[in-house]
């Protein structure tokens, strides 16, 4: 097995503590490339001045480096460094950490009373719902929305070395429309939301002077939240499906939603592993790598390490002091990340309130193809996993 294969396993944990006894940092000469797996080689690597986001050959993928969608890639502050980093990130961050939790969960709410069956089509839940919560903090219309989670569903591909032409065509198309829907947007003061108005008016995006980098996160915006999110809502829901005694728990005491959505972002994150590129040589956790060198960090099993969190097997609500590495840290950690909690804490609470009482649906499932991402398909017929 290979850290790619791992991620779509059924249960990838046991390979990932096979790699952290052998060493928290190791080079694999198959792949060509550095592995991660311990908290502190995982850490060291994410805080590391030298490991950046993208290769330095390569600041965007040849695949769409000429394209509508290769364009908004190139100025998304998750994929820079430097100054077309630190201005996108200190306009956004703030301005996403003041959105009041109070309100936000009720911007959730509403969404979620706007979709046609949250209960049943789970794929309406964990993709439609968290990008057309963030495009309405944005303050995109509501009779765009949908159009802009399934533009947003066709973008994320252009992220992906596994899609097809076909796929980066549809990524291509929705990059143009998605930049049309907020220049719109950037032109229309009357309708800015409380969010955008913070962002476009904060210092830092006056010093960014850059029309089509704020329209690129803005879309990065709604393609980190899509498949993200709804890896974390589907986590959740297979986390119900294998302890069903929290069901319960969480029919007693909605309010552990929260707790639930945290200890599956730690358990089994979305976000399995990432990428960072040695731009000089540099020593990590003893090992001396070179310029050019690939790291794949894995964050969930960053996740597992006991020195990280004891008795990192169990699922535990009230994990105390729990670390969880699938939001990233250092400069390129997640500012989204209450956010995305807080939506899918809102969804499994939705989702639970459109379940009889007596029971909840069993489900089987199996996980879209991807290297890094680990989000369940379910299936429709709610038969028993086999």
């Amino acid at each position: 097995m290979t850290p790619f294969e791992a991620v779509t396993q059924a249960d990838p944990y046991v390979y990932y503590a096979g790699l952290r006894q052998q060493s928290g940092l190791l080079f694999d000469p198959h792949l060509g490339v550095w592995i991660a797996s311990s908290a502190n080689a995982v850490d060291a690597v994410l805080r590391h001045p030298d490991c950046r986001v993208r290769p330095l050959n390569e600041p965007v993928p040849s695949a769409i480096a000429q394209s509508a969608a290769g364009r908004v890639f190139g100025r998304l502050m998750r994929m820079n460094e430097g100054a077309r980093h630190l201005c996108a990130k200190m306009a956004i961050e703030p301005a996403l950490a003041a959105v009041d939790p109070q309100g936000f969960a009720g911007i959730v709410s509403r969404v979620v009373e706007g979709l046609e069956n949250p209960g049943d089509d789970l794929d309406e839940l964990m993709f439609t719902l968290p990008v057309c919560v963030i495009a309405s903090l944005i303050g995109i219309r509501s009779c765009q929305r949908r159009e802009v989670a399934r533009l947003t569903r066709d973008f994320v591909a252009c992220l992906s070395p596994l899609s097809d032409d076909s796929q980066l065509g549809k990524a291509n198309s929705a990059a143009t429309r998605l930049s049309q829907v907020f220049s719109e947007l950037l032109n229309n003061d009357a309708e800015a939301s409380r969010l955008l108005s913070a962002v476009r008016n904060s210092d830092e995006t006056h010093a960014w002077e850059d029309r089509d980098g704020l329209i690129a996160n803005l879309i990065g915006l709604l393609s980190q939240t899509c498949e993200a999110t709804a890896g974390l809502i589907g986590n959740s829901l297979v986390a119900l499906q294998r302890l069903p005694e929290l069901v319960e728990t969480l029919r007693a005491t909605p309010l552990l939603a929260a707790a639930l959505v945290a200890e599956v972002a730690r358990f089994d994150p979305a976000v399995q592993n990432t990428r960072r590129f040695v731009a000089k040589r540099c020593t990590i956790e003893g090992s001396v790598l070179e310029a050019g060198d690939s790291v794949l960090v894995l964050l969930a099993s960053a996740n597992r390490d006991p020195g990280a969190n004891p008795d990192p097997d169990s699922f535990l609500l009230n994990r105390p002091e729990r670390r969880t590495f699938g939001f990233g840290s250092g400069r390129h950690a997640c500012p989204g990340r209450q956010l995305a909690m807080c939506i899918a804490a809102e969804a499994m609470l939705a989702w639970l309130h459109r379940q009889p009482a007596v029971s909840a649906p069993v489900y089987r499932w199996r996980y879209r193809p991807s290297l890094n991402g680990r989000i369940p398909q379910f299936e429709q017929d709610r038969r028993p996993q086999s």
